[in-house]
């Protein structure tokens, strides 16, 4: 080769190089496959303004959730995401609640807390979690349960939060997740009490509705789940700096059976948002009393119901044939105890994050 050709691809090269200095060279960033998938997964689950573009990653200065189904959430709280239980109704017909176990595998959550161990609640966690390493945070029955429905019971990691059969109101305190601290309470699933005399609570039977666009496959296996043991009941908070979130996915009949309970939520730290199961066994006896119950102990600043969508018909019935219960519930808590309510009705408020989007430092919560 020439001399003067080395030269010019040399004087070239230089000039190109000094270029690339003066006026710098940004190359778009090229995301795909699975990251691609992870981000808007979270967009859809978390809304497009609440995850970063590029890397997934989730503001902490909200607490977000998106409801899939009966007391089934995916969450977001101080940039961590999480489910609370695992299971999706309906998912023969794929279009009732527009979410599956492949986005919930997609979003690559750090943990999964059980409320309870009844398949509407649990199903779906041992394949989440071998598919992602999330930690199944529960009793150890309900860590027995899931590491028993595994295809490969050794790699998921379950975090025991309290002990072998643990008595209502035992409870502990969670801090695996950096900036969330998380309180598990042991307490009481619904059950069929004789109706309180002394309550102005009355049972009713919910007006049935037969929605062409619901699920019902679900109802035989609901049905075959009857007796099933739960394996214990927890209710969780989740505190990020003053702001605490409590969700309960059953509520029992503490008056009757473990009124000591009563004491140990009203001593539990101040509850922002509570997000309550509504539905249980005792409404055709004693109506919405018991999460009424729950409301008092807790006193939380906003209630959110949940369990009272139209799952599996006709046993269950659309949300929406729930909400003037609901309300004249509310009116017998005591003006200054009374929650304002935010209503989830189905299926338009499913996979709806724009709905329960909660700022942290939000004046309404100081």
């Amino acid at each position: 080769m020439k001399k003067q050709t080395i030269f010019s691809i040399f004087i070239i090269s230089l000039a190109a190089f000094l270029l690339v200095l003066i006026i710098g060279v940004e190359e778009p960033e090229v995301v795909e496959g699975e990251e691609s998938q992870l981000i808007e997964t979270r967009q859809k689950f978390f809304g497009e303004g609440n995850v970063d573009p590029a890397t997934g990653d989730i503001t902490k200065d909200k607490v977000i959730l998106s409801w899939i189904g009966v007391s089934n959430f995916a969450a977001a709280i101080n940039g961590h995401v999480i489910l609370l239980n695992s299971w999706i109704p309906g998912r023969e017909k794929g279009d009732y609640v527009p979410a599956t176990v492949k986005e919930l595998i997609s979003l690559q959550p750090e943990a999964i807390f059980i409320g309870h161990a009844h398949y509407d609640h649990s199903d779906n966690a041992a394949a989440i979690s071998e598919q992602t390493g999330a930690i199944v945070v529960g009793t150890p029955e309900h860590c027995n349960k899931i590491k028993e429905d595994a295809a490969n019971a050794e790699i998921i990691t379950c975090l025991q939060a309290v002990g072998k059969d643990a008595k209502p109101g035992e409870m502990s305190q969670l801090d695996f997740l950096e900036g969330v601290r998380i309180t598990a309470l042991s307490h009481i699933h619904s059950a069929v009490t004789v109706p309180d005399m002394q309550d102005k609570s009355h049972g009713f039977f919910p007006i049935k509705s037969f929605d062409s666009e619901a699920p019902m496959g679900d109802l035989k296996k609901l049905l075959g789940a009857i007796g099933e043991d739960e394996g214990g009941t927890l209710m969780y908070q989740f505190q990020v700096g003053e702001f605490t979130l409590t969700w309960n996915d059953s509520a029992g009949p503490i008056k009757e059976k473990e009124p000591g309970l009563i004491k140990v939520m009203e001593n539990l730290p101040w509850t922002d948002v509570q997000v309550g199961a509504i539905v249980g066994f005792n409404q055709y006896f004693n109506g919405l009393r018991d999460p009424r119950i729950y409301m008092e102990a807790l006193e939380p600043k906003l209630f959110v119901p949940t369990h009272h969508d139209n799952w599996a018909p006709p046993v269950t019935t659309a949300a929406k044939n729930y909400k003037a219960n609901l309300q004249q519930e509310l009116k017998l808590l005591a003006e200054e105890k009374r929650p304002e309510l935010l209503f989830l009705s189905d299926p338009e408020d499913y996979v709806n994050p724009q709905k329960l989007t909660f700022t942290v430092h939000e004046e309404r919560w100081k």
